[in-house]
């Protein structure tokens, strides 16, 4: 696939659906220079509630879509992905690949200083045990909680709401005392006010930054000034994609997008090709 200007030091994200967006502004906020190439997989989200070797399957036709633009390195922006295809990943590909469980990991491993760390997440992601397994192998002690209503109130623009709260205080009513926690999903940067109210005192690690943080100290580089584009492809219905992206507060306009099924590219991807 030709894409025209040509890609300038593009990386790729991808999520299953719209809640990696919060991952790519946190990259575009430390790399504006750069461009993006976000695949979001609306035809086969939620990832969570599939077999592990489907995800895996998935993530890797992704890659290579990715891969056959000329991206400079992957994030893999879905918890889900990252816990049962990233080092099939990092071996099949050319380039760098980051997913987001370990750099929030790391970053919750600095911040605790009392050694107990909380982490929420969907029920797939809690259910996997992928925080908990790195966490507890630090030595630090772990409490979890699957939050599944919370990926349904970000997708609705509720994030600020007081049904927001209510359903945070909710799903953290059994937190013990820690002095950390993780938001393990890529949509809960959005209730970030929610979970800093109801966890009051608490240090919270948004995965999205964390992510961020490592991928720019890994690359090493100064910004040049310049603002980069973005490219956006998705399995499903782009307009759909664009609506739910503009509830949760990110702009993707769709009035200069380019629509097409592209030959000989993975998944039969409808793309969107957009300036951002």
């Amino acid at each position: 696939m030709t894409l025209s200007p040509p890609l300038h030091r593009a990386l790729g994200v991808f999520d299953s659906g719209v809640g990696g967006l919060t991952v790519l502004e946190a990259l575009r906020r430390r790399l504006p220079d750069r461009d993006f190439v976000y695949v979001g997989d609306t035809a086969r989200v939620p990832y969570g509630r599939k077999p592990p070797e489907m995800v895996a399957r998935f993530a890797r036709e992704i890659a290579d879509l990715l891969c056959g633009v000329g991206v400079d390195g992957i994030v893999v922006a879905c918890n889900t992905a990252s816990a049962v295809a990233l080092p099939g990943l990092t071996d099949r590909c050319r380039v760098p690949v980051w997913g987001v469980i370990d750099p929030g990991v790391e970053a919750a491993t600095r911040a605790a200083a009392a050694r107990r760390v909380g982490v929420v997440g969907t029920k797939g992601t809690i259910a996997s045990g992928a925080y908990q397994r790195r966490l507890e192998a630090r030595g630090l002690e772990v409490w979890a909680q699957a939050c599944p209503m919370l990926v349904h109130v970000a997708e609705e623009g509720l994030a600020d709401s007081g049904e927001a709260e209510l359903l945070v205080r909710h799903y953290l009513s059994a937190m013990p005392a820690i002095d950390t926690l993780i938001l393990g999903c890529t949509h809960y940067p959005l209730l970030r006010h929610a979970f800093e109210k109801a966890a009051s005192g608490v240090r919270i690690v948004d995965s999205a930054e964390a992510t961020a943080e490592a991928v720019s100290a890994a690359l090493g580089e100064t910004p040049d000034g310049g603002l980069g584009r973005v490219v956006y492809h998705v399995t499903g219905d782009p307009a759909a994609f664009a609506h739910t992206a503009r509830l949760m507060g990110f702009e993707v306009d769709l009035g200069q997008a380019r629509h097409r099924t592209p030959a000989r590219v993975p998944l039969g991807l409808e793309d969107a090709i957009l300036p951002h």
